[in-house]
């Protein structure tokens, strides 16, 4: 009697992924006028979902053709494509709806504030109880991202000072970018491994059968993305609406959690499979790209909606936001800037973000804003190491 043939995982994962964008281009191909806005929201958060798993591995296949310089840096530029997705379209509807610009910037603060009080500190505690050590080592060519970091994040302090993030703000951030583009180009890099289905994919395909899969996969994923995209913020702030949700908090936390999970996802693999180091050098380059590109992209998107050269414009709240966002960028910067993050150090940045996320009021933003410094100071006092570490980073003697 012979053996029932079984699929292999990564066939079922494929599938699956590639399966979540239909409804969705269903709908958008004949018509939404009968869904409803929750309905809108979750069809087409699920076809950015799909379509975000698609892009991440077909990035990664695509590493056996591009440099491998720049391997990290592709991977996290891709993989958060539908956050930038999400947040350019806020920007750019806000230039007919000025309330969407609060959204926009909500966007990116809760995008940015989840990648290092949740991302970072996830990855470092499951690498460590994996390897069954108290802290997780990051390899010295990762020092290119965290130095971009550390001048994006000092940068950040000074855009809150014109009401808007202008049009010189996004000189300046990208111009960073091209910069770390140009300094990972020149780097050496540790070869990123495949797993999952990229790795079943590469085992399977010639080169050619490769390439030809790389390129159905980035357009079938960049089609669902692009137009799953807009209806899927707009679906999100009319649910809030209609719930009588603070939709600040709404567009924040959930449209950002949702298009950053195949990102956290992909990088908790590589720590489970004792590459913690790959995924937190990847979350930490997702920081700089959405620290820069991000940020620098929304005022020209805005700009080029409205037809003008104004700013994004900024209340105190988004002042608050941003702050806020910029002061945990710095203390986490600085943990890192040794080149080893504790377990510790993990529990303390993911215990101040979840302990300021349930508490979104105006005192407690400034408070936090006062903590973040003020442990960012300390540990700059206290240890000698991480002096001579952010010096280093800042005139890039190493």
């Amino acid at each position: 009697m012979s053996r029932r043939r079984r699929w292999p995982r990564e066939i079922f994962w494929l599938g699956l992924f590639a399966l979540l964008p239909l409804p969705w281009l269903l709908a958008w191909g004949s018509g939404t006028q009968g869904l409803s806005h929750g309905q809108v929201a979750l069809m087409a958060g699920l076809a950015i979902l799909g379509g975000a798993f698609l892009l991440s591995w077909a990035t990664e296949l695509a590493e056996r053709d591009i440099p491998q310089a720049l391997a990290l840096l592709v991977l996290a530029l891709v993989s958060v494509l539908p956050e930038y997705a999400v947040d350019l379209s806020f920007a750019i509807r806000a230039a007919a709806d000025p309330e969407y610009a609060h959204y926009a910037i909500a966007n990116m603060t809760g995008a940015n504030r989840l990648l290092i009080g949740l991302g970072w500190p996830a990855v470092v505690l499951i690498a460590c109880r994996r390897g069954r050590r108290t802290e997780l080592a990051i390899p010295a060519q990762h020092r290119t991202e965290i130095r971009f970091l550390l001048l994006a994040t000092l940068y950040s302090f000074a855009i809150p000072l014109g009401g808007t993030i202008g049009l010189s703000d996004a000189v300046v951030l990208l111009g960073l970018f091209l910069w770390y583009v140009a300094s990972a180009a020149r780097s050496r890099s540790e070869e990123v491994e495949l797993a999952g289905p990229a790795a079943w994919l590469d085992s399977h395909l010639g080169d050619a059968g490769r390439r030809v899969c790389v390129m159905g996969l980035l357009l079938f994923a960049g089609l669902s993305i692009f137009v799953a995209a807009e209806p899927f913020a707009d679906g999100l702030v009319h649910v809030g609406r209609q719930s009588s949700i603070d939709e600040f908090l709404l567009v924040q936390w959930v449209a950002p959690l949702a298009s950053e999970s195949p990102e956290f996802l992909v990088a908790i693999l590589f720590a489970w499979r004792g590459r913690g180091a790959v995924g937190l050098g990847a979350l930490i380059s997702s920081k700089v790209n959405q620290w820069t590109l991000l940020v620098g992209a929304l005022p020209v998107a805005y700009a080029i909606a409205a037809g003008g050269l104004k700013g994004l414009p900024m209340d105190a709240r988004q002042t608050e936001e941003l702050l806020l966002t910029s002061a945990q960028s710095l203390l986490a910067t600085l943990v890192v800037a040794n080149l080893r993050v504790s377990r510790l150090e993990a529990l303390v940045l993911a215990t101040l973000f979840g302990v300021q996320l349930f508490f979104p009021s105006t005192e407690v933003r400034w408070a936090f804003v006062a903590l973040y410094l003020s442990l960012f100071l300390g540990l700059l006092v206290q240890s000698g190491e991480r002096r001579r570490a952010l010096v280093q980073l800042l005139l890039h003697r190493w």
